[in-house]
């Protein structure tokens, strides 16, 4: 059995990952700002597979060692994957750009990440373990979407890290791929109405959202033995946007 970390686990596809991943018997140690109750649902269900630390990840004084790999884990619990999942979206025209909003966009969806990624690989190395790495990415850094130029640069920057961390140790076993999301039913989504849904959705072959259980199981199928050859890459699971 396997131990993931998951980032923005208490809803939307990280609680669908979480869920997945402990189906098959395996514990998630899950990190989110808050806890929602579909969240605290399922720790009621798996009571002693599923750990949880609140992290504000747009607070830029957190020392994310200390909270998440000491505090938190510690470097006896061997991490055999780590899902990054949290993320935070400014949407605006790049002419309304707000500096202020997109530094902290790229905290939470690029540096932060950065940070947990290299104490994910440490605790890696240290235990043995060939363990698999993952970036939930956006169909938006591959095809254009008004008002989404800064949110999408966020998202390409985690698929260049991504396939640079393969590259850089893959000798060691250890893989890392993004997973290419296409639009799908989160909380990140409700601001847009009905009409702006139906015109994204017009742009994929299937015609329809991409649904969180897929993403999820994709992501399930990265961190299993099964896709052990399988590093570098991005995945698109996107309803067939590309």
């Amino acid at each position: 059995m396997k131990n993931i970390l998951i980032t923005g686990v208490s809803r939307g596809l990280g609680l669908k990952i979480a869920e997945v991943v402990l189906k098959e018997g395996n514990t998630v140690y899950g990190l989110s700002r808050t806890k929602t109750d579909e969240f605290e649902q399922l720790v009621q269900k798996y009571p002693e597979k599923i750990f949880w630390t609140s992290v504000d990840f747009q607070n830029r004084k957190l020392d994310l060692n200390r909270i998440v790999f000491k505090e938190f884990l510690n470097i006896k619990i061997p991490i055999h994957g780590f899902v990054n999942n949290a993320a935070l979206a400014y949407d605006d025209l790049i002419t309304n750009l707000n500096v202020e909003k997109t530094e902290t966009m790229f905290w939470v969806n690029v540096f932060s990440p950065m940070v947990l990624t290299k104490y994910s690989i440490r605790n890696m190395i240290y235990n043995h373990v060939a363990g698999s790495i993952i970036h939930i990415s956006s169909i938006s850094v591959h095809t254009g979407y008004k008002g989404l130029a800064m949110y999408a640069s966020t998202k390409g920057a985690l698929e260049a890290f991504s396939k640079n961390t393969a590259r850089e140790w893959g000798e060691k076993g250890i893989r890392s791929n993004a997973i290419v999301a296409g639009f799908m039913e989160t909380s990140m989504s409700n601001t847009l109405n009905d009409d702006q849904k139906n015109r994204i959705y017009s742009r994929s072959s299937l015609k329809k959202s991409t649904t969180l259980d897929s993403v999820a199981e994709t992501a399930f199928f990265l961190l299993s033995d099964k896709a052990d050859s399988i590093t570098g890459q991005n995945i698109f699971v996107d309803s067939g946007t590309i």
